[in-house]
C-alpha cells in the first residue's frame, strides 16, 4: 500500500430514532411489545427447554442524591447476579449489563453453584457488558447515552420475539431502553408508578380494605408536613412520633422521624414549627433537613403515625402478578430494621415468624389483587407493621408498596435456583422439590471497617479455607454477594441457608466471626 494512503474504516452512524423518549410513538410502540410479552410469559417462561434471551438490567434508577449516600451504591447492581441462575436451562442466554466491569471470580463463583450445568457450558451463553463508567448516575442513563452498546446488546439477541428485558425498578429510562431494544419489559408500565409510590400505597390499601397507619399523603412543601403534623397530633393527643418520607424513598433513607416535644402549651402549630428543627431528624445522617425538603417538594410524600406496640416487627410479602393478572404470593420475610429509629433495611429472615406469616400473606393479596386490577405487572413486594394484640393475635399495618425488586428478590430468587422449590402461603412454609423444609437469613449490609482492603480473591479463599459454602447435598450453606463493595467499603452481602431458623443464624454468626478473625488486626504486645 502507498505510504501516506488513508486506511478504509467502517464509521458508525446511528440510527435515525422513530420512537423519541416520552412520544406518543413510543407509548404505542411499548405497548405492542408488551402484547408480545403476554405469549412469552404463557409459552417460554414454563418451559425450562424453551430457548430464550434474558437482558438483565440491575439499574438502581432512583433519586441520585439519597442513592449517593448508600455505601458502594454502584456494587448494588451485582444483587441480580442471582439471575445468572438462569444459565441452569442449557438453551438459555443471559446478557448482563453493568456500570463497571464484574471480576470474572464473582462470575465464576455464580456460575459454580449451577446445578447440572458446567461452567464452561454456562460461559458459552453469558454475555457480561459493561459500560465502564463508575459515576453516581444510573445505570439505564449511561446505556442510552452509548448507541453502540445498544447495537451491541440487540446483536446477541437471535430472536427477539422470545427475548425480554428485567430491570431492578422501571421507570421511563427503562420503557425507552426497552423500545430501543425492540423487547418487552417484564414488569409494571412506568406510566403507572404512582402506584409505587408511599402517596399512591396508602390510597391502594384503603381500596384494599386493610389497615393502615393513619395519615396524610400528596405532601408537596414543609408547611404540608407540618399541617398534617398538627391534625395527627390533634387526633392522637397521646402521639409520640410521627414518620415523614419521600414518595420514592427506598431502604429507609428517604424516611426522616418527627418528636413532638413532651410539652406542647395551648398553641398546638407554633409549638411544633419551634420546635421542627430540632425535633425533625432524617434517617440517612448525611442527607440534610434541606435536601429532604427539596426532594418533597419534586416528588411529594407522607406523613404518618408513627406506630407503638410492645411487641412488634417489621414482615413484608413478596407477590408477582401475570401477565393475565393471577396473583401469586411467593414469600413472606421478616424485615430486619436497624439505624436510630429502625427505619433502614438491614437484611431478611425467612420465612416471616410462624405466629402470624399465614394471615400477613392473606393482607398481602388483597392488595396484590387491587394492584393487578390497575395493571401492575411483574415482582414486588410490600412492608407492614406487624403489631401483637392483648390476646396475642396480630394486626398487620401496610405501610409501602415496592413496585419493584427489592431487598428480598435475590435471596428467595437464589434459594428457589438452587432447591427448585417453592413457597406455600396457606402453610407459610418453603419446601424444596424433594419436599424438606429450609430458611434463611439474609443481609446486604455486613460491614466492618477491617474488611476493607479484602479483594473478591481473598473472600473466596477465606470462604473456600472455612467452608463458608453452599452445599448442594445438604441444601444449605453461605452464599455471598454484594462482593464488589467489599475492597473499598468494607461491605458485603450474605444468604444463609438452614434446615431451621436457628442453623440459617447459626451460619450467619458463624460467617461473621471468621470474616473478623481473619479480617481484625493482630496487635503485638
Amino acid at each position: 500500500m502507498p505510504t501516506g494512503t488513508p486506511i478504509a474504516r467502517k464509521t458508525f452512524e446511528p440510527k435515525a430514532n422513530l420512537y423519541p423518549s416520552g412520544s406518543e410513538a413510543e407509548r404505542l410502540r411499548f405497548m405492542e411489545l408488551q402484547k408480545g410479552f403476554e405469549k412469552q410469559y404463557k409459552e417460554v417462561f414454563p418451559d425450562k427447554l424453551a430457548p430464550r434471551t434474558v437482558v438483565i438490567l440491575p439499574s438502581l434508577t432512583l433519586d441520585q442524591d439519597i442513592l449517593s449516600k448508600v455505601k458502594g451504591a454502584i456494587h448494588y447492581e451485582e444483587r441480580m447476579l442471582c439471575l445468572l441462575m438462569l444459565l441452569r436451562m442449557p438453551l438459555t442466554k443471559v446478557i448482563y449489563i453493568t456500570s463497571v466491569p464484574v471480576p470474572d471470580s464473582i462470575v465464576d463463583y455464580y456460575l459454580h453453584m449451577l446445578p447440572g450445568i458446567t461452567d464452561h457450558h454456562a460461559r458459552q451463553r453469558l454475555h457480561m457488558i459493561s459500560c465502564h463508567d463508575a459515576s453516581v448516575r444510573s445505570l439505564t442513563e449511561k446505556v442510552l447515552e452509548r448507541p453502540r452498546l445498544i447495537d451491541r446488546i440487540k446483536s446477541l439477541i437471535p430472536d427477539a420475539a422470545s427475548a425480554h428485558l428485567t430491570c431492578y425498578n422501571i421507570t421511563p429510562l427503562e420503557k425507552t431502553l426497552a423500545v430501543q431494544l425492540g423487547i418487552p419489559l417484564f414488569g409494571t408500565d412506568p406510566d403507572k408508578q404512582y402506584e409505587g409510590s408511599k402517596s399512591g400505597g396508602r390510597k391502594t390499601f384503603r381500596e384494599s380494605g386493610v389497615l393502615l397507619p393513619d395519615g396524610f399523603e400528596d405532601l408537596h412543601s414543609k408547611e404540608d408536613v407540618i399541617d398534617a403534623l398538627v391534625k395527627l397530633k390533634e387526633k392522637y393527643p397521646s402521639l409520640r412520633k410521627a414518620v415523614v418520607k419521600l414518595n420514592d424513598g427506598f431502604s429507609g433513607d428517604g424516611n426522616a422521624m418527627y418528636k413532638y416535644p413532651p410539652e406542647l402549651g395551648t398553641d398546638l402549630r407554633a409549638a411544633i414549627e419551634s420546635s421542627f428543627e430540632s425535633n425533625f431528624k432524617t434517617v440517612a445522617h448525611d442527607v440534610s433537613n434541606a435536601l429532604f425538603f427539596e426532594k418533597i417538594v419534586f416528588m411529594g410524600g407522607i406523613v404518618e403515625e408513627f406506630l407503638d406496640g410492645e411487641i412488634k416487627t417489621s414482615p413484608s410479602v413478596q407477590c408477582v402478578i401475570g401477565t393475565h393478572g393471577e396473583v401469586e404470593i411467593v414469600s413472606t420475610h421478616d424485615q430486619v430494621l436497624g439505624g436510630d429509629d429502625g427505619q433502614i433495611f438491614i437484611g431478611a429472615i425467612f420465612p416471616a415468624d410462624a405466629a402470624y406469616n399465614v394471615t400477613l400473606a392473606k393482607e398481602g393479596r388483597k392488595i396484590a389483587e387491587t394492584l393487578s386490577k390497575k395493571g401492575a405487572l411483574g415482582r414486588f413486594a410490600i412492608d407492614f407493621i406487624s403489631v401483637q394484640q392483648a390476646d396475642q393475635s396480630w394486626k398487620h399495618y401496610a405501610i409501602e408498596i415496592n413496585l419493584r425488586k427489592g431487598g428480598t428478590t435475590h435471596p428467595l430468587l437464589l434459594l428457589q435456583f438452587l432447591t427448585d422449590g417453592k413457597y406455600n402461603d396457606e402453610t407459610g412454609l418453603y419446601l424444596t422439590s424433594s419436599g424438606n423444609k429450609r430458611y434463611y437469613f439474609a443481609s446486604d449490609n455486613v460491614f466492618s471497617e477491617h474488611y476493607k482492603g479484602l479483594t473478591p480473591d481473598d473472600l473466596m479463599h477465606i470462604s473456600i479455607y472455612h467452608g463458608l459454602i453452599y452445599d448442594s447435598a445438604s441444601q444449605e450453606g453461605v452464599m455471598f454477594h454484594l462482593v464488589g463493595a467489599l475492597s473499598e467499603h468494607g461491605k458485603l452481602g450474605v444468604l444463609c441457608v438452614g434446615t431451621s431458623p436457628e442453623r440459617a443464624r447459626y451460619f450467619y454468626e458463624k460467617t461473621l466471626e471468621i470474616l473478623d478473625h481473619e479480617c481484625t488486626p493482630i496487635i503485638e504486645e
